[in-house]
């Protein structure tokens, strides 16, 4: 048993599968949310508890003894401008309070999709919240090369998986498939997209926080080759032994829905994401840690297998 402790600020479906895998490695970790409730993801044996983490004081509390810590914290999606910023700098204020390692996990907003995304892709955001990730990851970056802290960053395409709601792979997706409904695609079904599969994205965080030598780098999750919104639903229908049918949200329907729906209107400039190809290639992780990408077949079969089990 190790006796280090990986302490993890937030307790949603990345936060939950991160500590799943160092448990798995056997390492101590204690989950940091604002309610102190147990995910029904997060394992038994992890120490659950409340703090406010936009406040630093609260931050540097929750982190105490910690060796390495996750931010994995994600606000309301029409409230990231509002929040992000501040929980990121308590985090950072935690982990050079403590001295803990810091582990980034982001998304690749930052990026433009004209090309297959890679670590050394150039900075090119295309939206008011890619130019928010680009700013806080150099923010983080910028604290690892003054000595401040030692960090390493994850990146990862949109999840899917079990656990994973608020996605474009979610429940309006596959929760509506397990009850009989269709799929609510956004942008086009037949646009080939990279998507990461939540046990990755928690394995490979962990094994950055394990990797002494992953600081100081950028890292994206292993992802496994693209596939369209119309194959995933396709292989949920497979699993499910059913014909699945789907119905596709454009972008002018989205903007629409805006009027009435924060999160919606939030999404609208992220829309060229589902409507051009979108396009990963990780093989930077893979070759460095032989992690593999969890095949999409494998995936989805797993996703279905959660929601029915708790989505009916």
């Amino acid at each position: 048993m190790s006796e280090e402790l990986h302490v993890v600020f937030g307790t949603g479906p990345v936060g939950c599968w991160i500590a799943r895998a160092l448990r798995a490695m056997g390492i101590a970790v204690r989950a940091v949310n604002r309610s102190g409730k147990r995910p029904n993801l997060m394992p038994e044996d992890v120490d659950i508890i409340a703090a406010d983490l936009s406040d630093p004081r609260r931050s540097i509390e929750a982190a105490q003894g910690a060796t390495v810590l996750y931010q994995a914290l994600n606000p309301p999606y029409a409230k990231w401008h509002e929040r992000f910023p501040a929980l990121q700098s308590s985090a950072l204020t935690a982990a050079k309070s403590t001295g803990a390692r810091y582990v980034s996990i982001e998304n690749l907003y930052m990026y433009d999709s004209t090309a297959p995304i890679t670590e050394d892709s150039p900075v090119r955001p295309r939206s008011s919240k890619g130019i928010l990730r680009a700013r806080m990851a150099e923010e983080v970056m910028t604290a690892h090369a003054r000595g401040e802290i030692q960090a390493a960053i994850l990146r990862s395409s949109d999840y899917y998986g079990p656990g994973v709601v608020q996605s474009a792979l979610g429940e309006r997706v596959f929760g509506n498939l397990v009850v009989g409904k269709k799929a609510q695609l956004v942008g086009s079904a037949h646009i080939p997209h990279s998507w990461a599969y939540i046990e990755d994205v928690g394995r490979a965080a962990a094994i950055l926080g394990t990797h002494d030598n992953a600081s100081g780098e950028v890292w994206i999750t292993p992802h496994a080759p693209a596939r369209t919104q119309e194959e995933m639903v396709k292989m949920a229908g497979q699993v499910l032994g059913r014909s699945a049918e789907y119905v596709v949200i454009s972008t002018l329907m989205m903007r629409v829905a805006g009027w009435f729906v924060p999160d919606a209107k939030a999404s609208v400039e992220m829309m060229y994401q589902f409507t051009e190809p979108f396009l990963v290639t990780s093989t930077r992780f893979q070759q460095a840690f032989r992690l593999e990408a969890t095949p999409i077949e494998s995936g989805v079969e797993k996703t279905v297998r959660w929601y029915r089990e708790h989505w009916q």
